[in-house]
């Protein structure tokens, strides 16, 4: 019974770590000249890429739209979702989120 309850804990203290540590599971790719700064950023488009068999196959490929002029910061990572898919099939089935920044380009009127 106690080996039990400290396996239980065990189990609950990796998946909080695995929660909190997904940081080391980001990939930031600044494309053309965009520059990352707080302002006028905004989410230009999201999506998913899926994997089979613990990220070996990919099934399809996610297309996820870019701004028209090419500046752009592409940002990969492991969500809680993505936690969430991967752990409850055993890894057979993982996904990626995708996300696209962009700038908001400032207009006068003159």
């Amino acid at each position: 019974m106690k080996r039990i309850k400290s396996l239980t804990l065990i189990a609950i203290l990796a998946l909080t770590a695995s929660t909190f540590l997904t940081s080391c599971m980001t990939t930031k790719t600044n494309v053309g000249a965009y520059r990352e700064t707080r302002t006028n950023d905004y989410t230009y488009a999201k999506g998913k890429q899926l994997w089979l068999f613990w990220g070996i196959l990919p099934l399809g490929r996610t297309n996820v739209n870019t701004p028209g002029d090419g500046n752009c910061q592409v940002i990969t990572r492991f969500t809680f979702s993505d936690i969430l898919i991967s752990g409850l099939t055993a890894g057979i089935i993982s996904s990626y989120t995708i996300k696209v920044k962009a700038k908001r380009i400032e207009t006068t009127i003159e």
